[in-house]
């Protein structure tokens, strides 16, 4: 004796009463479909696209924003670097120029160095 579901009977019942109502599309949809066909017919103006300006054009040979991020992230690091390098790029440098040259960039005469801004 073999048992059936209800359930299934009623799945049924309900993909049989979904293949029996066919869908139409709305009134707006074939509107805007016709309205594309006929701006694609032949002979018809077509759109212009609007100019784009020098720095949209600069922007999109870069690759867009990730990209300037980018730079300007590597940017602001090769700066960094170059301010207060890390003291393995300064040994680096002393081994393969033979000495180490540090350039100050404030001079003695501002004393910032002694702390007369700091002073609350």
């Amino acid at each position: 004796m073999t048992m059936t579901n209800p359930n299934e009977n009623m799945l049924d019942d309900l993909f049989a009463q979904a293949r029996a109502t066919a869908p139409a599309p709305s009134d707006d949809l074939m509107a805007r479909v016709l309205a594309d066909a006929d701006a694609m017919l032949p002979g018809q103006p077509a759109a212009v696209a609007p100019q784009m300006g020098l720095w949209a054009r600069l922007l999109d040979m870069i690759g867009g924003w990730p990209s300037v991020s980018g730079l300007a992230a590597a940017t602001v690091a090769g700066v960094w670097v170059g301010v207060a390098p890390p003291s393995t790029v300064e040994d680096l440098t002393a081994t393969m120029i033979g000495d180490e040259v540090s350039i100050s960039l404030f001079s003695a005469d501002l004393m910032l160095g002694a702390g007369a801004l700091i002073d609350g």
